[in-house]
């Protein structure tokens, strides 16, 4: 009986350590992808926007070829989340031209505003789609972090548009995806996904490219280089993140890529944040601390029931 009852122990522990794991993967993920959307703003003032898309997913894969060697690149060509993997990468790409398109008519709080009614979207999907079961606190939690991205947003009153049709659109592909990563993510390893994902990338952006290819300078190229090893480490993170937590756990901390948006505005274009935003950024933290908070009473309350 003791052994059974330390195993027991030991699994819940473990469980909860892998939980933990998850979040704090998908934390840094999201700052990571922040950094990314920093170089790549600075690069698409003279730089295509396909031209970089190329460039990252080039040096994407030459860091799995670096690492990997050509082991991975065979397995993705027989993996048998192929198709899987290209509709994600499908709809992740859908999202961007549909959010860069709409871009060019609203203003950036509207777009983010809009945007990030995405991990709602998550949340809702993995209910329906992954049959997971969501605590009121994790409810409570997303949107608690959309509240506060409504307050440091500050957006104006919005009609029922094209642009923000588009957006919507975008939130909605990109929630989607990472269902589909959730789905997928136990079903292969990190590298090969990574490969699937870039190489699809790779291929679409090189057609347009054909016509629209600028010669980048060597400030131009070395972003391009960082854009592409940020986006790298900021993939392996989120789908080693997704391995080991719900899709519903970690839909609150997408929020916190908003406040390291603000910070790295203030930081490379001076720009200073209003009291909405120090306002709106509690309100997302402490979404993010709810369910930490949740996810371990959970858990001891597990634990204290098995004793």
């Amino acid at each position: 009986m003791p052994s059974l009852w330390n195993h027991a122990m030991s699994a819940t522990a473990s469980s909860r350590e892998r939980v933990f794991a998850g979040i704090l993967l998908t934390s840094l993920s999201y700052f990571l992808f922040t950094l990314h959307d920093t170089a790549v703003k600075l690069l698409v003032a003279t730089i295509p926007v396909w031209q970089v898309l190329f460039f990252r997913s080039l040096t994407i894969l030459a860091g799995c070829a670096l690492f990997g060697g050509p082991a991975p690149f065979r397995d993705a060509v027989r993996s048998p989340i192929v198709k899987p993997m290209f509709l994600r990468s499908f709809l992740i790409l859908g999202a961007w031209l549909c959010y860069y398109s709409a871009a060019r008519s609203l203003q950036l709080a509207e777009l983010t505003t809009i945007y990030y009614a995405a991990p709602i979207i998550v949340t809702v999907l993995s209910v329906i789609v992954l049959r997971e079961t969501v605590p009121w606190t994790r409810w409570a939690a997303v949107f608690g972090g959309f509240a506060g991205v409504v307050i440091a947003c500050d957006p104006a009153r919005l009609g029922f548009s094209l642009p923000v049709l588009l957006v919507l659109a975008a939130a909605l592909m990109w929630g989607t995806s990472i269902i589909l990563l959730r789905k997928i993510a136990m079903q292969e390893k990190t590298i090969v996904q990574m490969i699937l994902n870039n190489g699809f990338f790779l291929a679409t952006a090189g057609i347009p490219l054909m016509w629209l290819w600028q010669t980048p300078g060597l400030s131009q190229g070395l972003l391009l280089l960082g854009a592409g090893m940020l986006a790298g480490l900021a993939q392996f993170t989120l789908f080693e993140g997704m391995k080991r937590a719900e899709a519903s756990i970690i839909a609150p901390f997408e929020y916190t890529a908003l406040v390291w948006a603000f910070v790295l505005g203030y930081l490379v274009w001076a720009d200073i944040p209003r009291l909405e935003v120090f306002v709106g950024a509690c309100l997302i933290m402490a979404a993010g601390l709810l369910v930490v908070a949740s996810e371990d009473r959970r858990r001891r309350v597990s634990e204290e029931d098995g004793k």
